[in-house]
C-alpha cells in the first residue's frame, strides 16, 4: 500500500475533480508487470512456463501482461525484455522505419532502445544514449542481449552530442528524467523523493535537455517527449514551452483509439489552454493496465536548410594476419553472412562491424560501436559474445541445444562432456529454446565454456 503526501493529493483532487477519487484510489491496486517479445530472435515462441500463455499487452504489437524471470533461457537469450505495460506506448508512438536515424537520448537501462530496434530490424542507425557511464554500461549490456546489430551506446551531454549532430535525426527521442509520479505504485520508494516543487525542478533540467534535443531533429523529423509522471509542470507545460520556444515544431496528433485506455492531453492545465496539446497523450492508471505516463510527438517543418554532418571516416586498419584469421573464422564457422567490408572497424584487438549511415563524431565517448565480432587474439580470431546474441542459428556452421541440465552447467561456466555428438573441432553456438546465447568450443569430446565470466550464475 502506497501512503501519498497529502500536497500531492491535495493537488490532484484539485486538478482531476470528480476523477480524483478513482485516481488516488489506483495507488492501492497491485502494479501491473510486462513484457515485450524480440522479433529480432530466429525462435519467437516462448519456452513452457506462465510466459507462454501471457495475454497480450495493449499498447505494443510485440507487448505481454506479465512478470520475467532473469535466469529463464528466454531472458538469457534475449528473446524478452521486461518493461511496464504503459512505457511500451512511447516506443509505438515514435514507430522508426527500417533505414531511419533514431537518437534515444536518455536511454539507460534500455527498454525503449530495444523497442525501437524491433521496428528497425537493424537497418538504419540507432544512437542510444546515457549521461551517466554506470547506467550507460547496463544499457549497453541491454542492448548486446537484445542482439541488436546497428546501435552506437555513448555516454555523452545532450549539448555535446547536439553541437556534433545538427539537424542529423529523422527521429529522436526523449523519454525524460522526471518527479516519477507514475512509478509510485510500481516503487514505493519514490514517494520519498517527491515534494510539492520537485515537479518543478524536473521541469527546469527538462526544458534543458529539449533545447539540446531540438537540434538534431532534421528538417521533417519528429521529436517525441514522454515521461512517467502525471505533473502539468512536467508534461503539457513543457510542450507548450517548446512550441512556443521553437516555433518550427508544432505537435503531431497521436492516435488514442476507441478502448479508452488513452487519453487526451489536457489543455486546460497550462497557462493558455493550448488546444493542439489535446493531441498529446496521456495513460491514466485507472483506466488500464500499466502504470503513468505522458507522450507527446512533435514534427519540425520541413522549409528550414538542413545542416551537414560528416561521415565517419573510420575504416578497418588490420594487418594481413588479423584479416587471414577473421577470413578463417568467416569459413569455418559462419554460413549465411554477407556484411558490408566496408563498414568493418578495428579499435586495438576488437573488430566491429559498424552501422550504416554512421557520423563523424569527436571527443564523445563511445562504448558500443554497432555490433562487436570478436578479438584478434595470438594467431587466431575469437568471437565475441555479442556476436553469438545476434546471429540466427542458421548463420553457424554448428549449433548445440542444451537440455535442461546443460543449459544449467553452461550459465554457470562449466564444461559440457558430450558422448556422443556428430560436432567437428571448432566453434560452436550454444541454443537455449532455439536461440543463440553463447558461444563453446568442441576439443576431443567436451564443449569448451566462452559464456562470460561477468554473467554466469547458478541455478
Amino acid at each position: 500500500m502506497v501512503t501519498l503526501p497529502q500536497s500531492f493529493i491535495d493537488k490532484y483532487q484539485d486538478l482531476l475533480g470528480d476523477q480524483a477519487p478513482a485516481f488516488l484510489a489506483s495507488f492501492n491496486d497491485q502494479a501491473e508487470r510486462g513484457f515485450r517479445l524480440n522479433p529480432l530472435k530466429a525462435q519467437q515462441k516462448l519456452a513452457a512456463g506462465d510466459l507462454a500463455q501471457a495475454p497480450k499487452a495493449p499498447y505494443s504489437q510485440w507487448g505481454r501482461l506479465g512478470g520475467v524471470k532473469g535466469h529463464s533461457a528466454d531472458h538469457v537469450s534475449g528473446l524478452v525484455y521486461s518493461q511496464e505495460p504503459s512505457a511500451q506506448l512511447v516506443g509505438t508512438v515514435v514507430a522508426p522505419k527500417p533505414g531511419e536515424k533514431v537518437l534515444d537520448l536518455a536511454a539507460a537501462p534500455g527498454g525503449k532502445t530495444t523497442h525501437l530496434a524491433s521496428f528497425m530490424q537493424g537497418r538504419g542507425l540507432l544512437w542510444t544514449n546515457e549521461i551517466f557511464p554506470n547506467r550507460a554500461k547496463i544499457l549497453s549490456e541491454n542492448v548486446e542481449r537484445f542482439g541488436i546489430t546497428n546501435a552506437v551506446v555513448s555516454s555523452a551531454t545532450p549539448d555535446q552530442l547536439a553541437e556534433q549532430l545538427p539537424d542529423f535525426f529523422d527521429r529522436v527521442l526523449v523519454d525524460a528524467p522526471c518527479s516519477g509520479e507514475g512509478m509510485f505504485r510500481k516503487d514505493p520508494d519514490a514517494v520519498q523523493y517527491w515534494n510539492p516543487d520537485y515537479p518543478l525542478e524536473c521541469s527546469l533540467r527538462q526544458k534543458e535537455i529539449m533545447a539540446a534535443a531540438v537540434k538534431m531533429v532534421r528538417p521533417g523529423g519528429y521529436l517525441i517527449y514522454s515521461t512517467c509522471t502525471f505533473a502539468p509542470e512536467e508534461d503539457e507545460q513543457v510542450i507548450d514551452w517548446l512550441v512556443k520556444t521553437y516555433p518550427d515544431f508544432e505537435i503531431d496528433a497521436i492516435q488514442k483509439g476507441t478502448d479508452g485506455l488513452i487519453s487526451n492531453g489536457r489543455p486546460e492545465w497550462t497557462a493558455d489552454n493550448n488546444s493542439d496539446l489535446a493531441k498529446t497523450a496521456r495513460l491514466w492508471p485507472q483506466q488500464g493496465a500499466g502504470e503513468g505516463h505522458f507522450v507527446a510527438r512533435l514534427k519540425r517543418r520541413e522549409e528550414e536548410q538542413s545542416a551537414t554532418v560528416k561521415p565517419a571516416q573510420e575504416k578497418v586498419q588490420w594487418t594481413a594476419q588479423e584479416k587471414a584469421d577473421w577470413q578463417t573464422f568467416v569459413e569455418e564457422t559462419l554460413t549465411d553472412v554477407s556484411w558490408d567490408t566496408k563498414r568493418l572497424v578495428c579499435q586495438g584487438d576488437r573488430l566491429m562491424l559498424a552501422p550504416a549511415e554512421l557520423p563523424a563524431t569527436k571527443h564523445i565517448k563511445i562504448l558500443r560501436l554497432g555490433l562487436v565480432l570478436g578479438r584478434f587474439k595470438k594467431g587466431r580470431f575469437e568471437p565475441d559474445h555479442a556476436l553469438a546474441l545476434a546471429l540466427h542459428p542458421d548463420q553457424v556452421q554448428q549449433r548445440f541445444a542444451l537440455n535442461a541440465a546443460q543449459f544449467a552447467q553452461y550459465v554457470h561456466g562449466d564444461v559440457i562432456n558430450l558422448s556422443d555428438t556428430k560436432l567437428k573441432k571448432g566453434w560452436v553456438l550454444v541454443l537455449a529454446n532455439g536461440n543463440g546465447i553463447g558461444w563453446a568450443k568442441y576439443v576431443n569430446g567436451q564443449l569448451k565454456n566462452f559464456y562470460p565470466k561477468g554473467l554466469r550464475f547458478g541455478l
